[in-house]
């Protein structure tokens, strides 16, 4: 007797033989049982998974001499030539070999004699997606009403091929695919059967490899045995498949646990010498990835489907969630980038040393052999800073030595003090201090930033170190509010009277059109067309006549101002300073002055003009308007009392609601609102002051 393969051999005789697929041998076993009959059934699913195998064995249920039942004798005249198949009532057709429509007329020709041996005549349809349109057309009329002893039953692989109204006059099935830990069930049973040694490991390559098809589990099987003369072992099934050993994927893991680079591409290497798809690899190494952050989240989550579930929740306990999810998404973008590598193997081993490099270093499983810093080295940039340095503390040194004269820039100023002298030594720890301070400079004050300001008075760069103490010039402390009074005296540089701002300085200090605004780009030119210049010439007078959009006043402020904020606001019109600087300090206020060190507070809505080069301009203002080295402090909270910028605001609101109150009083203008019905438009109310500052 010829070999039978094992895929025959065990193909399934009843419904008690068959592994899986529960949800639709419920369905038909309660159906035959209780003669719920349907004339027409269709089964879907991958290749291998039972669909020809269930048909056969429904035609055995309805056609045993016993009667319609759902466990068929096996024994019969009946149930052996359906094993056999040579039944003649259960015809099977191949639709991929018979696609045409005159396949099918002749087909339906039959249809109308009744069975020959059994009590039903099945017609098994293979593949039926393959059939034309016309086909299904000429198949519809018979597959709803067939005669009632001829029963349908339509099996394919792809069901989204099939007409809507075909799908509408069949009972449908899904058959599922089957899991690794099923297969490799089923194959335990049959090799022990069969006696043919095996080994667990080579039986879930097998599982794993049937991709969801027992009958392709089976066939590997019977491959397998042949390859390894009887036996069926996992050095052999591995070989036969061409597939990865899983074990080695678990050593690149723990080479990049440990941070050991060494055993990192000793594992590569290793991997290497099976000549592998380096894709797969990388595919190999985020499944277990998977497992492992599903390990981590459930651990009763985790499926044997590899065998290797004990290694997986090892890992779980070994490696930190984050390092999972990052070499997750590094191996994911390494394996889209590898088809760009010039070789595959250098592309896997630049991903892992990818991962080794970029792994956070401050935590206690940082790698063990960091690597060297790429790149530009530390040297270089320290060599660089100090290079671009040694002039420049050179000079600072050299102006440090010789005092220079303030040149007053606003008139009147107070008497500036006298320079003291200057020993010609300078600190060390001084001279470091200016250097860096400089080179912090020279990377953030950008010339393009700059804003066009009067010739700035060269102050000392570094505060001048007396001989003795007893040279120090006094200099009258700031006093702080009281409870007592609003208002404290004012300190002795603030004993002259100092004019109220006017609206034209506040505005000249807050952001307008003014010497820091960047100029236009090129696209914003609109070069004037000669042959319609009527058209340009009435855009052009549009444009002048449209109104410049005015910036947003700033909100009032929660309380008036007092003590050093009221202060503040007397002398911000007489510091030297406009553009952004003037900006910023109009948006400030005084909090507090502790002998030459004072502190601002700056509202956090303009904190995008706010850097240290306005905060040092700012502090050289005030250095310069009061002749004396002050340290200057500024912190983003918002102000809750009035800063300059909320009091010009307020007292153009004030003149405006004057100049609207003094219009609307106008005996002139109300004669000619009550008589003519004339409306005034208040937004076209402008004060006299605004006009006069206008022009």
């Amino acid at each position: 007797m010829s070999y039978q393969v094992l895929a025959r051999k065990w193909r399934p005789r009843s419904f008690r033989e068959m592994v899986g697929q529960t949800h639709v041998l419920k369905a038909l076993i309660n159906a035959l049982d209780s003669q719920r009959l349907h004339h027409a059934y269709l089964f879907t699913g991958t290749r291998g998974v039972g669909k020809t195998t269930i048909a056969r064995i429904i035609a055995k249920c309805l056609n045993c001499e016993t009667g319609i039942t759902s466990t068929p004798c096996g024994e019969c005249s009946v149930c052996r030539e359906i094993d056999e198949g040579r039944f003649v009532d259960l015809i099977e057709i191949d639709a991929a070999s018979r696609t045409k429509v005159e396949d099918t007329r002749e087909l339906l020709d039959n249809v109308q004699y009744a069975p020959s041996r059994g009590r039903f005549k099945v017609y098994l349809i293979d593949e039926v997606h393959m059939l034309s349109s016309h086909s299904f057309n000429a198949l519809l009329k018979t597959l709803e009403e067939p005669p009632p002893y001829v029963k349908f039953i339509l099996a394919t692989t792809d069901p989204q091929k099939l007409p809507a109204t075909i799908l509408s006059r069949c009972l449908q099935f899904s058959l599922k695919n089957m899991t690794p830990e099923r297969v490799v069930e089923h194959l335990t049973h049959v090799l022990g059967v069969e006696k043919v040694p095996f080994e667990d490991d080579a039986l879930w390559l097998l599982g794993r490899a049937a991709d969801g098809s027992m009958r392709d589990a089976m066939s590997l099987t019977d491959q397998a045995i042949a390859f390894g003369e009887g036996k069926v072992m996992a050095a052999d099934v591995r070989a036969m498949l061409g597939t990865l050993d899983h074990g080695q994927v678990y050593d690149v893991l723990h080479a990049l646990i440990e941070g050991d680079a060494k055993a990192l591409l000793e594992a590569v290497r290793h991997l290497a010498e099976q000549g592998p798809d380096w894709s797969g690899v990388l595919s190999e190494i985020l499944n277990v990835l998977h497992r492992v952050a599903i390990a981590q989240a459930l651990p009763e989550g985790v499926d044997n489907g590899h065998g290797d579930r004990d290694r997986v929740l090892a890992l779980a306990q070994a490696l930190p969630a984050e390092d999972v999810q990052f070499y997750y998404q590094m191996g994911l973008i390494g394996r889209r980038d590898l088809p760009l590598a010039p070789d595959p193997r250098g592309g896997f081993e630049m991903v892992l040393l990818r991962m080794l490099a970029f792994r956070p270093a401050d935590t206690a499983d940082a790698p063990r052999h960091p690597l060297k810093p790429v790149g530009i080295s530390q040297a270089t940039i320290d060599s660089a800073k100090s290079v671009a340095a040694t002039p420049v503390a050179a000079s600072v040194v050299a102006a440090a030595a010789a005092p220079v004269e303030p040149v007053p820039l606003v008139a009147p100023m107070p008497a500036p003090v006298a320079e003291p002298v200057v020993p010609a030594v300078v600190p060390e720890a001084v001279v470091e201090a200016v250097v860096e301070a400089v080179v912090v400079e020279e990377v953030v004050d950008l010339p393009w930033n700059d804003p066009v300001e009067p010739a700035p008075v060269q102050q000392p760069a570094v505060e001048p170190v007396l001989e003795t103490a007893s040279e120090q010039p006094e200099l009258p402390p700031m006093p702080l509010p009281t409870p007592d009074s609003a208002v404290p005296d004012a300190p002795e540089w603030a004993a002259a009277p100092i004019p109220e701002p006017s609206v034209a300085d506040v505005d000249a200090a807050t952001p307008g059109m003014d010497q820091d605004d960047e100029p236009p780009l090129d696209e914003d030119y609109i070069e004037p067309d000669m042959d319609s210049a009527y058209s340009y010439l009435d855009e052009l007078a549009s444009e002048h006549a449209a109104e410049p959009a005015a910036e947003p006043e700033p909100e009032p402020a929660a309380a008036p101002a007092t003590g050093l904020a009221l202060q503040w606001l007397e002398l911000f019109p007489n510091l030297p300073i406009s553009g952004m600087t003037g900006s910023i300090a109009a948006n400030c206020t005084l909090i507090a002055v502790d002998g030459d060190n004072w502190l601002l507070h700056l509202d956090p809505a303009h904190s995008a003009l706010f850097n240290a080069t306005q905060q040092r301009r700012l502090n050289d203002a005030l250095n310069q308007y009061h002749g004396r080295t002050l340290t200057l402090t500024m912190e983003l909270i918002k102000p809750e009392q009035e800063t300059p910028a909320q009091a010009a605001s307020r007292r153009r609101a004030n003149r405006q609601r004057e100049a609207e109150e003094s219009i609307h009083g106008d005996p002139f203008i109300q004669q000619m609102m009550q008589q003519f019905g004339a409306v005034v438009r208040n937004d076209t109310i402008e004060p006299v002051e605004a006009l006069v500052s206008q022009g």
